[in-house]
């Protein structure tokens, strides 16, 4: 892989999203730009009945927000911004009326475990441990806790977002809730996900659509809250605080 990119494409009802970076699948403004384009493609055409995010490569599944854009920030505008393309695809994924299954192949951080959460059904394998790192650069995952204390509670999104340099196995974001399931292997995982996927697309899409509505319920406020987190998160990322963490890394 040279280049950041993003595909999506359908095959027998299931629209598959994936994207890649060179740089452990971070997520620069760019790429979050493309996934959220991404997504209403997929919601739009009526041949997709479910939704499958993947990354690419056998490693880390999501690196989380780029670090070499976070290092170029320098206006509280620009820093909103960016992390606005974080809030902007979680409210995508929270609003399409069709289910989204992600497939976790390896180490999630930051900014991705709010895109797992965010998923309707994850699916991962014994390599996709997790880690809420921005305590450790001077921000906090604001824009992200909404979706993930809604899917793992907030002692579990406490314990997470102070152990700031601590792994979490893949069981234990099972354990959790973060993980719906969890496999030995890469090849269980995507048979698993392939299966799964395949199961939604055969059921009423009617039925899901109103499923997913009661999954997402009392979450409207989202919409005003996830923006808010993000001017928070903005102000915190041009601090001189987080820009001396930074220039260390």
């Amino acid at each position: 892989m040279i280049d950041a990119f993003v595909t999506h494409s359908i095959r027998d009802g299931i629209g598959t999203l994936i994207f890649g970076h060179p740089a452990g699948n971070s997520l620069p403004s760019s790429l979050l730009n493309q996934i959220n384009e991404g997504l209403q493609a997929l919601q739009q055409d009526d041949a997709v009945r479910v939704i499958v995010i993947e990354s690419e490569g056998k490693k880390a599944f999501c690196g989380g927000a780029s670090l070499a854009e976070l290092k170029t920030l320098k206006t509280l505008e620009d820093a909103t911004s960016f992390f606005m393309g974080f809030a902007t695809v979680i409210n995508t994924l929270r609003q399409i009326d069709k289910f989204v299954v992600i497939r976790v192949q390896g180490k999630a951080v930051g900014g991705a475990i709010g895109l797992i959460a965010a998923a309707d059904y994850a699916i991962a394998n014994e390599e996709a441990s997790i880690k809420l790192s921005e305590l450790s650069i001077g921000i906090g995952p604001y824009v992200i806790e909404p979706a993930v204390s809604r899917k793992i509670g907030k002692t579990a999104f406490g314990q997470l977002s102070l152990a700031a340099h601590d792994w979490k196995s893949a069981h234990w974001a099972y354990q959790k809730g973060l993980y719906a399931e969890v496999y030995p292997s890469t090849l269980a995982l995507d048979n698993a996900v392939q299966s799964f996927a395949q199961r939604l697309s055969q059921y009423a899409p009617d039925a899901m659509k109103q499923l997913k509505k009661l999954h997402w319920k009392d979450t409207n406020h989202w919409d005003t809250l996830l923006p808010e987190n993000a001017k928070i998160t903005g102000q915190l990322a041009i601090s001189q605080f987080t820009k001396t963490v930074l220039n260390t890394l």
